[in-house]
């Protein structure tokens, strides 16, 4: 299976690792360490040697409570590093929900939009949606995740009812939304959005359960650092590697084709380890 972007047909037959770069300064893990374009491209950088197949880029904070920010600010985070990055040959995903960015990304040359609002979000009196900008570039790779609530609230009300099938249905209608605007689905990809408005149970739930609620979709999933790998193991957020690790290999087990995360090189050797253990090459 091969995800279509922008510049890049990224090959699924193996699991694909993205490293996260938070430009935020409230981010839950790292926010407020990449104060400076320098340092946001060291952190890049060494993502990448540490075997990063993609680099996602974001400029906003979703985590649980995060105050929006306006497009200018995001952009003015954002472009500078963007810029830059684009020059490295290196699949570049851009983690926003605002259609201005998306288009001003994907201008650039973004290989990726991966948006937690599944392309829905737009303010009172715009014409474009995201699932507008996605549709008129006509390679670019999306991620559409699913979010019960909005990121100031969806931690205070979580999800009732069965779990699995509100997920599929939602996902699944975002995927016919794509391709009712001529979007293939070979540039689609889709993430249940771990710890969005849900418990600790019904995460590991959508774990579980992942090709019930993704069929055929390829997934990506999203556990580094995240409060149910804390709530399980007692750590705090920059002592749960282990646990963040653990769980990129199990999502990667009941079927995720990429996993995003924090800890690069320690993911790859979990990942190795799986792939030795069934008699599969790195």
């Amino acid at each position: 299976m091969l995800w279509q972007t922008s510049r890049f047909e990224i090959d699924l037959s193996k699991p694909k690792v993205m490293g996260i770069v938070n430009l935020t300064p409230d981010s839950f893990s790292d926010g407020g360490r990449l104060g400076s374009i320098d340092l946001a491209l060291k952190h890049a950088r060494s993502l990448l040697e540490e075997g990063a197949d993609i680099l996602d880029v974001g400029a906003e904070s979703t985590r649980p409570g995060a105050v929006p920010i306006d497009a200018d600010n995001e952009w003015a985070r954002l472009a500078p590093v963007l810029k830059e990055l684009m020059s490295w040959n290196v699949p570049i995903s851009v983690d926003t929900y605002k259609p201005e960015i998306m288009r001003a990304a994907l201008d650039l040359g973004a290989d990726i939009v991966n948006d937690v609002w599944a392309l829905r979000w737009r303010q009172p009196g715009d014409t474009c949606s995201g699932l507008d900008v996605v549709a008129q570039h006509g390679r670019c790779g999306v991620c559409v995740m699913h979010m019960h609530g909005d990121p100031q609230t969806m931690q205070l009300s979580p999800m009732q009812g069965d779990v699995v099938d509100q997920v599929k249905s939602f996902l699944f209608s975002r995927a016919a939304a794509l391709q009712a605007l001529n979007v293939k689905l070979e540039r689609v990809m889709v993430d249940c959005g771990t710890g969005f408005g849900k418990t600790v149970e019904q995460n590991f739930e959508l774990l579980r359960c992942t090709r019930d609620w993704a069929g055929n979709m390829p997934v990506l999933a999203g556990w580094s650092r995240k409060s149910s790998v804390g709530a399980v193991t007692g750590q705090p957020v920059n002592a749960r590697v282990t646990g963040s690790v653990v769980a990129a290999v199990l999502a990667v087990q009941a079927g995720a084709s990429v996993v995003r995360v924090h800890d690069v090189r320690a993911t790859k050797d979990g990942l190795a380890v799986w792939q030795a253990s069934r008699g599969e090459g790195a």
